[in-house]
């Protein structure tokens, strides 16, 4: 741990203070002697564990807990006490932690954020309102700390459930935990930030326990202002730090992205890590199918800010692979609310701009606004689904793909559970097994026709953690689109295409050892390109140097 504690008062008071203190607390783990020099003579039981035995004494009780979302509140009184302690469990149970720190039990936590608020949990807080408050908020948060990581929400979208306010902080903690428990960011040096422009969720509006600023969003030059003076005061305060943008509404996050990403080191896990890790599952997929990428038409269904993300991402790879703009954009299929997006459809994004079609290509585009009749039209051989719209890949749809494609890539990957595109084991079925699926959340290998197949998950914490961490270690300049290839191609490498069933990405329970393959690829890309600091020819070496360790 990099941090100090300040000397003051009495050694009772200092022994208390580094008792309250999670970077430092290790419970009844303090030897004797660090007892007596640092005050805590008297303060603890006298027995002395290890920290295996702390572990094991809290994975007992964790096991007791009936639901999931009790489970996630155990672990939180664990992080919020003792920060080592609680990477050392979930680096030891991370497959099962997973999906109870993060996603999808993060969704209930923060609808039920004003109920169960305990403490910040170390957050800032900041308030649109009040722009003459972001540096000093940003030192209170820091509190002497040498922060290089910093992940902020203004909580307009988060998938699955939009708008949520200030609640949404909990999304910036989560995802710092995944930073540390995958790829080794010194949980000392992260600092978790929500950003508070109001909410337009009439349920927080009208609850007389929200926390959050009782007013609508603000939005246009105020917000985006605000959001100038937060990037400003981050690069004076934190000048060596990424700043990871999260969950902002389809309207601001692409435009912050491209305000600031040649600007500072910066990035957008939902237009960015989304995109990266699609294109991985796509290229683990094809390895599989032993098929081309140059090969395949692409169906996005749902057309946000994850949607055109990964429309970017596979168009970028595509012309990697040596297509002109123009023939890479013919490869690509928009599906939102209007149905096929068109040049001439109204209200349309300027990233949904760059891959609508023209109607003179159908002789049917009247009737292009039903899913099904838009793959039977299409046929697509990728089907990805950011929609949020549960079970929209019905039955007839996917038999509809499948009728024209013998190995069906299908991504359901809208999250939580109640917002999936599709059962995976339907997706299965439907096709004969066919399909090369992945989806949004874990799934438990299915067996069928004797073939035990397993999903991958497109979880972007398979990719951002070791994206992060690649960039950190080395210093660099920016995250840039060849960072990113390098990191999806580096994933989707681990896939086994030999073994029937086998997942299109690497299983969650091998997170810290693939992230730091990406995080090594990460970096070696910013040592070749020229934008890491010049000290680093090394990119094994640098990475291995940046990442802590869970021990005391």
């Amino acid at each position: 741990m990099t941090v100090k504690l300040k000397k003051r008062g009495t050694i009772m008071e200092i022994g208390q203070a580094r008792l309250n203190n999670p970077f430092l607390n290790k419970g009844t783990a303090f030897t004797m002697a660090e007892r007596q020099t640092y005050g805590l003579i008297g303060l603890l039981p006298p027995r002395v564990k290890t920290i295996e035995e702390q572990a094991a004494e809290i994975y007992a009780l964790y096991q007791t807990k009936d639901s999931q979302i009790e489970k996630r509140h155990l672990l939180m009184e664990v992080f919020n006490t003792n920060r080592t302690l609680f990477f050392y469990l979930m680096e030891m149970h991370i497959n099962e932690f997973m999906p109870i720190v993060y996603d999808p039990v993060i969704a209930e936590a923060i609808e039920q954020y004003n109920e169960r608020y305990l403490k910040p949990q170390d957050a800032v807080y900041l308030n649109v309102d009040h722009p003459e408050l972001i540096e000093t908020s940003l030192k209170n948060g820091a509190n002497g700390r040498d922060i290089r990581l910093i992940v902020v929400s203004d909580a307009q979208g988060i998938l699955g459930i939009g708008d949520w306010g200030v609640n949404g902080v909990d999304i910036s903690v989560g995802k710092l935990m995944v930073y540390t428990a995958a790829a080794g960011i010194d949980p000392a040096q992260v600092l978790p930030i929500s950003i508070d422009a109001g909410t337009d969720n009439e349920q927080l509006l009208n609850d007389p326990n929200y926390l959050g600023q009782r007013h609508h969003r603000i939005s246009g030059s105020t917000y985006f202002d605000f959001i100038d003076q937060f990037v400003t005061s981050v690069e004076k305060l934190f000048p060596n730090s990424l700043l990871h943008f999260e969950d902002f509404g389809r309207g601001t996050a692409a435009k912050i992205l491209d305000q600031y990403q040649d600007r500072i080191l910066t990035f957008n896990d939902d237009i960015q890590g989304t995109g990266i890790i699609v294109l991985a599952g796509v290229l683990g997929a094809l390895k599989i199918a032993k098929q081309d990428l140059v090969d395949q038409k692409f169906l996005s269904f749902g057309a946000g800010t994850a949607g055109t993300g990964i429309a970017k991402m596979l168009y970028q790879e595509l012309l990697r692979q040596g297509l002109t703009p123009d023939e890479a954009k013919k490869h690509f299929y928009l599906v939102d609310k209007q149905g096929l997006l068109f040049d001439d459809t109204e209200g349309l994004t300027d990233k949904q701009k760059a891959f609508t079609r023209q109607r003179s290509e159908f002789d049917n585009d009247a009737d292009l606004t039903d899913l099904k009749t838009i793959v039977q039209t299409v046929q697509p051989t990728v089907l990805i689904g950011t929609s949020t719209v549960h079970n929209a890949f019905t039955e007839d749809v996917i038999k509809a793909m499948a009728q024209h494609c013998e190995r069906p890539i299908i991504f359901p990957i809208s999250n939580p559970t109640k917002k999936i595109e599709a059962d995976p084991v339907d997706l299965i079925k439907w096709t004969q097994g066919r399909a090369l699926v992945a989806a949004g959340i874990p799934v438990d290998d299915f067996d069928y026709q004797g073939v035990s197949y397993r999903f991958g998950q497109a979880n972007n914490a398979l990719i951002y953690p070791g994206v992060g961490v690649g960039a950190l270690a080395v210093q660099a300049e920016k995250i840039d689109d060849e960072m990113l290839a390098a990191a999806a191609h580096a994933l989707s490498n681990l896939v086994d295409s030999t073994e029937s069933g086998a997942p299109v990405l690497p299983p969650v329970s091998q997170l810290r050892q693939f992230s730091k393959v990406v995080a090594t690829a990460v970096a070696q890309s910013a040592i070749d390109q020229g934008i890491a600091a010049p000290q680093y020819h090394d990119a094994s070496q640098a990475v291995a140097d940046f990442v802590w360790e869970a021990k005391y």
